[in-house]
C-alpha cells in the first residue's frame, strides 16, 4: 500500500484571487492503490507495486494494472465545486466501435451523487490482426462536479477502471482534508478482466464495487484484465498488502493466453496459495472458479478475435482450440473448475480458513439464456450487478467466509 504523506491541508494553496484552493494528490487522499509514481504531468496511481512491475515487460500487465480500477479519492470537506484535471490514456481498437469515454463516479458521504467523463488524453489504437499499437497525445481535461452541499462531507471520486488516469490537479472551493480510517475490513481481490471491471456502466458498478459496498468493506481490486495467470510477482503484492479479507478469482485468462497445460497448473495454483499464505496464515481466503463462458467451457484456448465480426465492426472473440487437446493436458474452464476444487479441498485439511467458490453460482449456464456476454467474453452492465449481489450474498452474507464475527 502507498505510505501515507504529511496532512493534507499543509500543502494546499489558495488561487490569486481567492476562489481555488490547490492541493496536490498524495497518498493519503487515496484508497486502492498499492503505489504513487510521479510524472511530467502529476501522480500516476498503479495497482501493482514497483518491484511487481519490474519483474515483467508485458504490455497487457502494464496497461492493465496502470487502469486504476477500485482507485478512488477521497476528501472531507465543504466545498460546493471540485476539479480534478486529469490526462487519461484511452484505448481503441482497429476497426471495432469506439470506446465511450471512462467514467468518473462521485460519492457524498456514501451516496452516488454525480458523474461525468473526461475527453482529450491520449489514445493507444491497437490492430488485433497484427498487435500493433500506435499512440496519439492529447490534452488534459478536468472532472468537474459542482452545486455540492456547503455543509462538511465525505466525498469519493472514483476513477475509470478503463483509462489509465494521470491526476494532475485538484481544485475546490474550500480546504480539504483526508478522511481518517473508518475502521472497515480491507477486502483484497485478485481476478481478471470481469474482476477489472470490463463492461460495467462505472468505476462503482464494477461487481467488486458493487460487492464491496453491500459487504461494507475496503476494496483493493486487484483485477488485472488479461493477466490473473498465476504470476508468483502478483502473488508478493497480495502477500505483502495488509487485508482482512482476501479472494482469488482463477481460470478463464489462463485459457484465453493458453498459457499453460494442467501440469503446470496444479503446482502454480499451489505456490501461488503458498506466497499469499506467507504473509496471511490465517486471513480468510476464497478461491473462486470462473464463472460460466460458453466458448471456453469445454473448448481450449487462446481466445481469438472473431475476423467476421470484426469486419463488421463489432469486436468479439471465440475459442481457437480443439475439445480433443484436452487429452494432451489443455486447459479448459471445466478442467480448471475441477482442479481447483480438488486443489482447496485438499489444503482445507490444513486450513480451515480456505474456501472455494463455483464461479457458475455467480454466473451460471442458466443466465446466459437471459443476460449473453456481448463479445463472448465480458459481461454486460446488467450482469456485473447480478455478479455483485450474489457474491455479497454468498460470500459477505450470513453464513459466508467473509461474513462479520463477532470476535
Amino acid at each position: 500500500m502507498v505510505s501515507p504523506s504529511s496532512d493534507a491541508s499543509a500543502r494546499q494553496e489558495r488561487s490569486e484571487d481567492g476562489g481555488w484552493i490547490t492541493t496536490p494528490v498524495t497518498a493519503d487522499l487515496l484508497r486502492g492503490a498499492l503505489d504513487l509514481e510521479r510524472t511530467e504531468h502529476g501522480v500516476l496511481p498503479h495497482r501493482l507495486p514497483a518491484r511487481a512491475r519490474a519483474q515483467c515487460a508485458d504490455g497487457q500487465l502494464a496497461m492493465a494494472e496502470a487502469q486504476p480500477s477500485g482507485v478512488r479519492l477521497v476528501l472531507r470537506t465543504r466545498a460546493t465545486t471540485v476539479e480534478l484535471d486529469t490526462l487519461p490514456t484511452k484505448m481503441a481498437y482497429q476497426g471495432a466501435p469506439p470506446r465511450p469515454d471512462g467514467v468518473y463516479d462521485l460519492l457524498v458521504d456514501g451516496g452516488l451523487a454525480a458523474r461525468t467523463s473526461v475527453s482529450g488524453g491520449d489514445l493507444r489504437t491497437v490492430d488485433m490482426t497484427t498487435g500493433s499499437v500506435e499512440t496519439r497525445t492529447g490534452p488534459v481535461g478536468t472532472a468537474r462536479f459542482s452545486g455540492l452541499s456547503a455543509e462538511p462531507k465525505d466525498l469519493e471520486i472514483w476513477l475509470p477502471y478503463s483509462e489509465i488516469t494521470q491526476l494532475v490537479e485538484l481544485r475546490t472551493d474550500a480546504p480539504v482534508e483526508a478522511v481518517p480510517d473508518r475502521g472497515r475490513q480491507v477486502w483484497l481481490h485478485h481476478g481478471s478482466s470481469i474482476s477489472h471491471g470490463s463492461d460495467a456502466a462505472s468505476p462503482t458498478t464494477t461487481w467488486p464495487a458493487l460487492a464491496a459496498s453491500r459487504g461494507g468493506v475496503e476494496l483493493i481490486n486487484l483485477g488485472l484484465g488479461g493477466s490473473a495467470l498465476l504470476d508468483p510477482f502478483t502473488a508478493r503484492a497480495l502477500r505483502d498488502t495488509p487485508a482482512e479479507l482476501i479472494s482469488v478469482k482463477i481460470g478463464i485468462n489462463l485459457v484465453n493466453t493458453d498459457l499453460m497445460r494442467l501440469r503446470a497448473f496444479t503446482p502454480a495454483v499451489h505456490g501461488f496459495l503458498d506466497t499469499v499464505r506467507e504473509g496471511h496464515p490465517n486471513t480468510p481466503l476464497l478461491v473462486a472458479s470462473p464463472v460460466h463462458c460458453p466458448i471456453h467451457e469445454d473448448t481450449p484456448g487462446p481466445s481469438v478475435p472473431d475476423f467476421e465480426d470484426l469486419e463488421a465492426g463489432k469486436l468479439s472473440f471465440r475459442a481457437g482450440g480443439d475439445p480433443a487437446e484436452r487429452a494432451a493436458g489443455k486447459l479448459t474452464l471445466n478442467v480448471i473448475r475441477e482442479e481447483l476444487a480438488r486443489i482447496v479441498k485438499q489444503r482445507a485439511a490444513d486450513d480451515p480458513n480456505l474456501h472455494y467458490l463455483d464461479g457458475r453460482e455467480l454466473y451460471g449456464e442458466a443466465d446466459t439464456a437471459e443476460l449473453p456476454l456481448p463479445d463472448q467474453l465480458h459481461p454486460d452492465a446488467a450482469t456485473h450487478h447480478r455478479i455483485g449481489e450474489r457474491f455479497a450474498e454468498r460470500i459477505f452474507g450470513t453464513g459466508g467466509p467473509f461474513a462479520a464475527r463477532d470476535d
